[in-house]
């Protein structure tokens, strides 16, 4: 293609699009502001089409510019990396559960920035139990809405600041001490039909696991960009959840699946009903 070519059709919104996509993937990370120098238009104009583009499923939206979908389903991606991508999406995710929390709960959270979102949620809540494996979580807990905190101990993950270990606590005498909690808000890396709710590393699959084997209740937290996909560790099949909090509709074979098996999708566009009443 000529320069002058190439020029014109910079200013085409497909042949710019198509361009500002090619160029996402092949950079991995872009700011708006780089994307609107590059390809000579507004600000205003870059953001209308990383939008429209990340709708599309060509690339993954996040604060302040896009990553190419390759990057944003590495799994070796730092807190840091993590904390920007979906970040809308995780936000709509954390307030709608948060109000599955009851007051005067215990809650079980594990390791992720959207359940990092969701802790920051809690501050309408009073009198809670928090036990997590999130090492994030203690500081982003709202003070007023704490009764008690405990974290999991174990090797931490450097990449997520988790922990890795057995979920338990034990007494001075060294005897394990049986715990449970009312409800287990539990984020995954990926949910499909057939395999459920998968995550990346073993440790934390089996962590997740028993944190759900533990709950009244469970709840798993997912993003739209994870449907329909599967990765190295299954965490639990579909049945094991109570509710899939997510930001918009699955695709329909996974929403098939979930009514299949019991589990309520929960919606910014719909109001959660909890199954359980206050004890």
């Amino acid at each position: 293609m000529s320069p002058e070519k190439d020029d014109r059709q910079r200013r085409l919104p497909a042949g710019r699009k198509a361009q500002l996509a090619a160029y996402v993937a092949e950079a991995g990370q872009v700011t708006v502001a780089a994307l609107a120098e590059r390809f000579g238009v507004s600000i205003d104009t870059v953001r209308r089409d990383l939008d429209q583009l990340s709708a599309d499923g060509v690339l993954v939206r996040t604060y302040g510019g896009a990553v190419s979908l390759a990057t944003a389903f590495r799994t070796d991606r730092t807190v840091d990396q993590r904390l920007t991508i979906q970040e809308r999406e995780k936000e709509k995710i954390a307030a709608l559960a948060a109000t599955l929390v009851q007051d005067g709960s215990t809650i079980m959270i594990n390791g992720g920035t959207t359940t990092l979102a969701l802790a920051r949620n809690l501050r309408q809540h009073r009198d809670l139990t928090v036990a997590t494996n999130n090492l994030l979580v203690p500081a982003a807990l709202p003070p007023s809405a704490i009764r008690d905190i405990y974290v999991f101990g174990g090797a931490v993950r450097s990449l997520t600041l988790a922990t890795i270990g057995p979920v338990s606590f034990r007494t001075s005498g060294g005897d394990e001490l049986d715990i449970r909690c009312d409800l287990a808000l539990i984020g995954v890396g990926a949910v499909s039909a057939d395999a459920g709710y998968t995550t990346s590393n073993l440790a934390e699959a089996a962590m997740m696991r028993d944190m759900i084997s533990r709950a009244a209740r469970v709840a798993i937290l997912a993003d739209s960009s994870k449907f329909g996909r599967r990765l190295f560790a299954q965490v639990s099949e579909l049945a094991s959840a109570d509710y899939l909090v997510t930001d918009s509709m699955p695709p329909p074979d996974l929403r098939d699946a979930l009514a299949a098996n019991g589990v309520e999708l929960l919606t910014p566009a719909a109001s959660p009903r909890p199954r359980h009443a206050p004890a």
